[in-house]
């Protein structure tokens, strides 16, 4: 074979392998034609928590999702006198001296996918307090037998409360508790209609 004949030959095999790697599109002199699609994506870490209603009490305090969740106690006292419109309550060991409590319980669901790891935390903080001085948000993270099982929880975004259970399954709600601690502090301006919003957060690390 000449010098020539050889560079035709390799020219050819050279476009005949560039042509079988491209998906024939059209073909004649068969019934068969198979293109291909390459499908390119990118794929990002997702993370999702949620709160949801619980089952304590006659009637459990409903968690209502809107912009953002609540939950409402509605009439309270420092003697635990009024009747809770949900969940429970726990009344002052020593009235007019120790406080009175109402609290729930609640759901919380952390979802998290493509992470490297599994391992995660919820933690919380009373991000806007309340503007009474006799009152504040207490917490549990498992059903508490008296009000001394019920906690301050934190105010502070740096030192945040643990809640639910650490390392939980993805997708696996986890019971928790709130509630109000009402102070027998007698004063101007501690009686009516307040708020307090707790600010939860999902680390997964």
């Amino acid at each position: 074979m000449t010098a020539r004949t050889k560079a035709t030959f390799l020219l050819i095999l050279m476009m005949f392998a560039a042509g079988s790697a491209l998906a024939a599109t059209s073909a004649n002199g068969t019934n068969t034609v198979s293109p291909t699609l390459v499908v390119n994506v990118t794929v990002a870490k997702a993370i999702q928590l949620t709160l949801a209603t619980g089952s304590l009490g006659t009637t459990p305090c409903a968690v209502t999702p809107a912009s953002d969740y609540s939950m409402t106690f509605g009439t309270v006292d420092a003697l635990g006198i009024t009747a809770p419109t949900c969940g429970a309550r726990f009344t002052p060991t020593t009235p007019g001296v120790t406080p009175a409590a109402y609290y729930a319980d609640y759901k919380i669901t952390p979802v998290f996918t493509s992470q490297t790891v599994s391992t995660n935390t919820i933690t919380a903080y009373v991000s806007t307090n309340f503007a009474k001085a006799n009152l504040s948000v207490v917490q549990a993270n498992s059903l508490p037998a008296s009000i001394a099982g019920l906690s301050a929880m934190s105010t502070s975004s740096g030192t945040q409360t643990a809640v639910g259970t650490a390392n939980g399954t993805s997708g696996t709600a986890q019971t928790a508790y709130i509630g109000v601690q009402i102070a027998p502090t007698s004063g101007a301006g501690l009686t009516g209609a307040d708020s307090a919003t707790v600010t939860y957060t999902l680390t997964v690390q």
